[in-house]
């Protein structure tokens, strides 16, 4: 018997949006994520699904008023945002502006090491797609 694919991420996000169907197609227009799998509801609702990019995956569903999932599209913050790792920023910037991303920093080097864009997608989620990956200045004798 052969195991089903799945990610080795052991930490997955679970984003709201108020049109979760259109959110999951502009996800992966726009930003290259792959549409895995979608569990409808009544109304044209999203009650789960799972999206993924290279190792990583993100679960979108439509608001849950009962466990106080709401969409940032209507809030006056955000409180957090999404990190992502791409290859070549460059070029990932490129794809998302032609889908009509809303780029709030372009493109630059960091101070950190590595280099990236951010942006928000339709309902206000921010995203950072970079070429970064966290861990290079742990130590040698740092485990995660």
């Amino acid at each position: 018997m052969t195991k089903p694919e799945s990610t080795p991420s052991d930490i997955h996000p679970s984003l709201t949006y108020d049109d979760a169907p259109a959110a999951i197609e502009w996800l992966c227009r726009a930003f290259g994520f792959r549409k895995r799998l979608v569990v409808p509801g009544p109304g044209n609702r999203v009650e789960h699904s799972e999206l993924t990019f290279g190792t990583g995956l993100v679960m979108v569903s439509s608001p849950k008023p009962e466990q106080r999932r709401v969409s940032p599209k209507g809030l006056p913050g955000l409180a957090q945002a999404l990190a992502v790792v791409v290859p070549d920023p460059d070029v990932h910037h490129r794809t998302a502006v032609a889908a009509g991303a809303r780029i709030v920093r372009d493109v630059r080097d960091e101070p950190f090491g590595g280099r990236g864009y951010m942006a928000l997608d339709p309902e206000g989620h921010s995203w950072y797609f970079g070429n970064y990956r966290p861990g290079a200045h742990w130590g040698a004798d740092a485990k995660p």
